[in-house]
Parts: C-alpha cells; structure tokens; sequence
C-alpha cells in the first residue's frame, strides 16, 4: 500500500479539528475506477426490499502505513440507529482490487487528515454501498432517518449516480423536523468526486430516497467513511 510520504502533494494537512462540514471536489481521485467494483456487492441482509447492496473493512494507520485491519463486524446502539441498533452484522470485505488502487488509498488518508485533530484512534471503516431504485421500488440510503452514528468524524464520498432522481444529503443540528424547526444546516445531491465531511456529535445526517428515472434500475454508489469503526462491545 501507500505511504503517507507518496502522498504528500495530494493530502492538505489540517491544523485543526472541524468547526463545521466541509464539502470538496477531490479531482484527483479518479471515480471511474472505483464502478467496476459495485457492481457485485453482496447484498445487505439486514434489510428487507433488496435494495441496498453492501461491503465493509477496516483500516488502521500507523505512521505513514496504511494497513488493513482483520475482519470485523458492523455494531451500532440502538440509541444510534433504531432500525438495526444492538444487532451485530456482518459484511464481506472490500475486494483486494480494489483496496489495492492508489486512488482508493488516497482517499482514505485525505479522510484521515481530518480525522486526526478531532479523534484519538488511529482507526478507519470503509463501507461499500449502493442503493437501487425501480419503476417497482424507491431506494432508501438512510432507512435509520435522521441520526447520528455514534462516531468522531463521517464522511460521504460519492462515486456514481445513474438514473436516479432524489438521494439528497442532509445534515441537521438536531433531529426535530417539525414545522418550525430550523433549515438543514447543508443539503446537496451529492455528485460524483465530492467528499463531505463532518463531525458526527456536531450534526445528525440523512440521505433521501432515491427514484429510477424511465423504466431501467437506477443506483447511488457511495463510500462512507467512519473515524473510529462501529464495533461489537467485545471486540473493541
């Protein structure tokens, strides 16, 4: 893999922690090499509908090594997400191919540089994730809603959007969506290249539904980073 010196032009250090979200075009990560691999994720058992299709891994740094972790489960509270909390689940690891890519290494430490003025751990998780969408059945990247996921720092990088309407990104200060409750502080379609990033206790996340456009699937391929993983409370 990469070292942090084979990356020094492309990372821009941070000196200090986020004082809110930041929203950047990496261009110089290429998505397009990053299709071909969602296009066989396994699909997430945990929901019903066949909708969303999911891998998951774990890297550690090190110095200026990157280094995959072990395989390890996925654990969130139920405080965090009331749809699946205190369910351990397991998902297939990324594929070596594509843990192998620079692009893909590079962008796992251009999230690191955010995440080391505002956590301890020296650990990221990876997800993998599409969601589809058809003339049958909208995708839903956020069945959780509005939440948190109990974490220092999240961040949203978006590789593909075909054929699909919707799959609006959200962050909110709170998780109140009453009348008069205020405005998201952001929300955007992501598009393909651009990474938001943001600390977790800050502010509550949400993605809308997705909807096919004409009579084909549809998808939203995404990475979701997490600094630290979401582990069971025995394996961390």
């Amino acid at each position: 893999m990469l070292n942090l010196s084979q990356l020094e032009e492309f990372i821009k250090p941070e000196a200090n922690c986020l004082a809110s979200y930041v929203l950047e075009m990496l261009t110089a990560i290429k998505v397009d090499e990053f299709k071909h691999s969602f296009e066989h994720l396994p699909e997430d058992p945990y929901l019903e509908g066949n909708y969303r299709f999911r891998r998951l891994s774990h890297f550690k740094i090190v110095g200026d090594r990157l280094i995959k972790l072990p395989h390890r489960c996925l654990f969130q509270s139920r405080q965090h997400n009331p749809l699946l909390g205190d369910v351990v689940r397991e998902y297939s690891e990324l594929d070596d191919e594509l843990i192998q890519l620079e692009d893909f290494q590079r962008l796992i430490w251009e999230f690191f540089q955010f995440c080391q003025p505002c956590s301890t751990s020296q650990e990221v998780g990876v997800h993998q994730i599409r969601t589809t969408a058809s003339s049958q059945k909208s995708g839903n990247p956020a069945p959780e809603g509005i939440h948190r996921d109990g974490v220092d720092i999240v961040g949203i990088f978006s590789v593909d959007r075909s054929n699909i309407g919707g799959g609006e990104t959200h962050l909110y200060k709170s998780k109140d969506k009453s009348k008069d409750s205020e405005p998201p502080a952001f929300s955007k379609v992501l598009n393909p290249g651009e990474f938001l990033v943001f600390r977790d206790a800050q502010y509550f996340h949400y993605t809308s539904p997705v909807n096919v456009l004409g009579a084909e699937q549809g998808t939203r391929d995404v990475f979701v980073l997490t600094c630290p993983g979401l582990f069971p409370p025995d394996e961390k």
